[in-house]
């Protein structure tokens, strides 16, 4: 039993893990400013 709340813990750390990296990894800055707002043709 405690190796299947292990195993579900590291499954869940691997994730939230993933999504950070995937989320915070690519801009130094965060998002991106618009300096206009997008057209609304």
């Amino acid at each position: 039993m405690t190796l299947l709340i292990l195993e579900a813990l590291g499954a869940g750390l691997l994730l939230v893990g993933i999504v950070w990296w995937t989320m915070f990894s690519g801009r130094r800055d965060g998002e991106r400013r618009r300096d206009k707002p997008p057209s609304q043709d």
